[in-house]
This record gives C-alpha cells, structure tokens and sequence, in this order.
C-alpha cells in the first residue's frame, strides 16, 4: 500500500508537472445568458484550455433573469449578462463583484465608443460589453421602390404603408424612437416631451400601423402580409430566404439614431470563481473567439473592433449605423411615465 500510494502521489506530480489534469478536480463556470449566445465550440475550446465544465443556462428576458436572481438563484451562477439597464439594477443592489482586472488582458480590445454609451460603468469594473445592437427598420422591396421613401421615422407616417406597417410592442422601443425623432433624448422624464411623442404616435404612426408584435412581425414580412415592419434585423433575416435576401429586404437604422441595448458579462457577487469568470470573459474577447459569435448571428463588429478581420460572414448591417443610437438606460421610478403613457396608446389602437 505505501508503494501504491507513492506511485500515485509521483504519477500525480508529474501530471501537474506536464499540465495534465487527471489527478485534479476539474472547476465548473456557471453561465446564465441569453438563448443560444454563447458559441459552443468557443465554451468547448475554453472548457480544455482552462480543464474546467461550462455549464449553460438560458433565459429570454431581462425580467426572467433577474426574478430568478433575486429569488435564490444568485449563488448558482458565475456569470451573468445582463442588458445596461440591468447592469444598473444589479450595481444598484451592490449583487456583482469587481472583474479581476489583471486576468482582462482584452480589456483594450473594447470600443471606445461603447465605453462612451456605458455611463453605468465606462471603466469596466463591474461589467465587460459583450454586444451592442439596435432595432431598425425593414422595408419589403417588392412591395414598395427602393429609395421611394423616408430612411427615418417619419416612414411610419407614410399612408401607402397602412395596414401593412408594425411596430414592436416594447414601449421603450417605440416611445424611444418617437422621442428621437423630435429631437429629444429617449431616457427623458420631461412629460410635456413624452406626451409630444406619445401625440405624434397616435396621430401620424398609428393610423398605419396593424399591430404591436415583437415576436411574430418576422414571418409576417417573410409571407408578405408586412411591407414595413420596426423590429431587429436578425429576426426578419432569419424567416426570408437567403436567396432573396438582395431583392426583398431593406434594413437600415436612422441617421436621426434610436434605441439599442447593450448586453454585458458580468460577474455575480457570489460567485467563488471570480478569476475563472474572468478568464471567460477575457476569453471571448479573444477577437479570433469573438469573430465565432458575430458569424453566427451576421452581426456588425462594433464592440470589439480587431475581431472584424476574422469574420467569415457579411453582417446584416454596418456598425456605423448604431453610432448616433442611445441605450435604454435604467429610469428608476420615472419607468412608470412611459408605461402609462403606452397603456394609453395601446388603448388608441
């Protein structure tokens, strides 16, 4: 038995020696992030490169992930990705921890531009920009010229597109957009600007639009029943053929700008691999790994700039376009004012 347990004791020596991992316990990073936005062979490649086990687990929605945070589900997590107004909630109620900044050496990776956006935290201290993205605005080529019509807001007002226009039903989008487009700011609590963008809505947008979809609006377009729909340009993309693609859909974002989100790693304060959970994050914006995740969705390079020269695919639209966009940051209370203001849209409708 004692020579037994020597020879293990040396074979285990050696292992660690030579960075073999057989003889230790391998950690686990508990990831809870959007569905399916993470590349798997990115996690595959991080789980043999750091002999850890990444374990996955989704949500749909802001609201779900931090109900299941706040309801006992913190301490299960590692990391977690929440959207800008989130990020604000979760620093608010002091539930992430610091990110280990010697272990982020991709911290220069990061945009400029996206640090400017990300008031909540432009140092990077608490959370890392994992993708900035916007909703815009689709035109179906076969039922209306190219060109014969405005590339801002004021489409929505275009009669020719009566009962065939949608917007999204997300009030922060919709009132966001209304709100740019007079030359306000979107995250304003000012009420005689909120209700000149409610009016303008329900005078010169709503007449034309058939519904609210934030879901469906993409097999909608895709079927030819919506000739102009507001919405995210992955969703319409994803319904329409390929092959179509050129001579169906117009997307573009305003120059006036809009709103856009802005999705980031995060760590949880309760998390007992900070160090691991940093590696991840830095580990994906390794641009050659960030690349991977930008091709599967056909998104512009805006967050991580480098990682354009490894893309295989051509983006759906150009980062540029989200340049005069503004995030949908945390309004507290002041929240109520615009879901009110909805309700009484939705009511017009």
């Amino acid at each position: 038995m004692k020579i037994t347990s020597k020879i293990f004791i040396t074979v285990c020596a050696l292992a660690a020696v030579m960075g073999l991992t057989s003889c230790s316990k391998t950690k686990t990073l508990n990831l809870f992030t959007w569905t399916y936005y993470t590349p798997e062979d990115v996690v595959a490649q991080f789980e043999k490169d750091y002999n850890c086990k990444v374990i996955v687990t989704e949500y749909d929605s802001n609201e779900t992930m931090f109900n299941k945070l706040v309801n006992g589900g913190a301490k299960s997590f590692d990391i977690c990705v929440p959207s800008q107004d989130y990020v604000s909630i979760l620093l608010s109620k002091k539930m992430l921890q610091p990110i280990v900044q010697e272990k982020f050496t991709n911290k220069n990776k990061i945009n400029p531009k996206v640090l400017e956006k990300a008031t909540y935290d432009p140092e990077m201290i608490y959370s890392v920009p994992y993708y900035l993205g916007a909703a815009g605005i689709c035109v179906n080529k076969k039922k209306m010229p190219a060109g014969d019509y405005a590339r801002d807001w004021s489409i929505f007002a275009d009669k020719r597109f009566a009962n065939h226009a949608s917007m999204m039903d997300d009030y922060r989008e919709v009132l966001g957009d209304a709100l740019v487009h007079k030359g306000y700011s979107l995250c304003t609590t000012n009420e005689d600007e909120l209700n000149s963008a409610a009016e303008m809505i329900k005078k010169e947008w709503l007449p034309n639009i058939v519904k609210f979809d934030a879901e469906g609006f993409g097999k909608d377009f895709a079927r030819g029943d919506l000739w102009l729909c507001h919405g995210y340009a992955e969703v319409v993309y994803g319904e329409v053929p390929e092959e179509e693609w050129e001579d169906t859909i117009d997307f573009f974002i305003p120059k006036e700008g809009g709103a856009s989100y802005l999705d980031s790693l995060c760590i949880l304060k309760d998390s007992k691999n900070a160090v691991l959970a940093t590696e991840f994050i830095n580990y994906i914006h390794d641009p050659k790994n960030y690349a991977k995740f930008l091709d599967f969705f056909n998104f512009p390079c805006y967050v991580n700039p480098e990682a354009e020269q490894y893309m295989t695919t051509t983006p759906l639209y150009n980062a540029s376009e989200m340049d005069n966009c503004e995030l949908k940051n945390d309004l507290g209370e002041n929240l109520d004012k615009y879901y009110s203001i909805w309700e009484k849209i939705r009511i017009s409708k």
